[in-house]
């Protein structure tokens, strides 16, 4: 197997983890510039086996009609957007 993974753009990078992330950070910024952009379709694969695509989204429905737009591994319940990372408070 390779250790290069491409972004079906396409786009190379050194394994899936980055591939993964630089899908998801690349479809995030497309979506603001059209709403044609369908995130949730994201794949990447390896460069010498495309025909093998791993998803970058997780995409499952959500009540109302929207989809998770959380990684396609992520261990928290579903959402909307991602959850914005959080701030360590400063100490006294």
């Amino acid at each position: 197997m390779t250790d290069r993974w491409v972004i079906h753009l396409p786009i190379t990078v050194p394994d899936l983890l980055r591939a993964r992330i630089f899908a998801r950070t690349a479809a995030r910024v497309l979506v603001r510039l059209s709403a044609r952009v369908e995130p949730g379709g994201v794949t990447v694969s390896a460069e010498d086996q495309q025909g093998v695509r791993h998803w970058v989204f997780c995409d499952r429905p959500l009540p109302g009609g929207a989809r998770c737009a959380l990684p396609v591994d992520h261990l928290a319940p579903c959402a909307r957007r991602t959850p914005r990372p959080s701030r360590p408070r400063p100490r006294p």
